[in-house]
């Protein structure tokens, strides 16, 4: 569980959000929504440790963060970021990549550690491209092998920037589908998302930032009631039982 208390985030002098009250809670999918530039990729980085935060705590099963070591916090918390280099290696190497934070000096993989990479591979759709190098595969085929990567690592906690961002929609549902379903074994998951009815849509919570604050958080129906939707980002959000959430215009 991930709790956020009095947290206020930002770089040097510049404060970005200022004292969020937000829990992640295992069992659950929150979507982290908000406009362009309100901060939600710095909160993420303030919650794996990356930044510190320029006040309040990350609690991570109740303990601050700031007492772990960086190697403690990468065995508890995967992080996909939104822009990830592609490093020259094959899709299997790169997967394998995520069992570092486990592996002993010298760093040898063991059979668990290519099984779980495989598993993964198999779970984001991309163990046929094993032997592929990254380059060569397309962007929602490389973004996969970097969800498969995040997935190896084989966390409590995973946090995910824009993971959707290079996928087409049939390849996005069923990657929040795989997240949701990683929620239900038991795991933390929060995910950065832009697209508002698939987010709406499949996730269990809602946190919404805008205006430097977290201005509304809970489930998707009691969100979307608030209203703050639309006066945050002007457009309109429906909901059927056919259609589920979409863009009304």
């Amino acid at each position: 569980m991930l709790d956020l208390s009095f947290l206020s985030v930002g770089y040097k002098d510049k404060t970005v959000l200022s004292d969020i009250h937000l829990t992640f809670a295992p069992g659950s999918l929150t979507a982290i929504v908000g406009p362009n530039g309100s901060g939600k990729s710095t909160l993420l980085k303030t919650m794996l440790g990356i930044l510190p935060p320029k006040k309040g705590k990350v609690l991570l099963d109740g303990s601050p963060l700031s007492s772990m070591k960086r190697i403690e916090i990468a065995k508890r918390i995967s992080y996909l970021a939104q822009d990830t280099q592609v490093p020259d290696m094959t899709a299997f190497e790169a997967v394998l990549h995520g069992r570092f934070p486990h592996l002993s000096y010298p760093r040898r993989y063991r059979e668990r550690d290519y099984a779980i990479a495989r598993a993964a591979m198999e779970r984001t759709g991309v163990l046929p491209f094993a032997d592929i190098k990254l380059s060569s595969l397309s962007g929602g085929e490389r973004q996969n092998a970097f969800i498969a990567m995040t997935l190896a690592q084989d966390t409590d906690v995973l946090l995910l920037d824009e993971p959707t961002s290079s996928l087409d929609v049939r390849h996005a549902y069923t990657l929040l589908s795989t997240l949701k379903t990683l929620a239900r074994e038991g795991k933390t998951v929060a995910v950065v998302m832009h697209d508002l009815p698939l987010a709406f849509s499949l996730c269990d919570r809602v946190a919404l930032f805008a205006e430097g604050r977290l201005l509304a958080q809970g489930s998707p129906a009691s969100v979307l009631a608030s209203g703050i939707v639309s006066h945050t980002f002007g457009v309109s959000i429906g909901h059927s039982d056919d259609a589920g959430y979409y863009y009304r215009y």
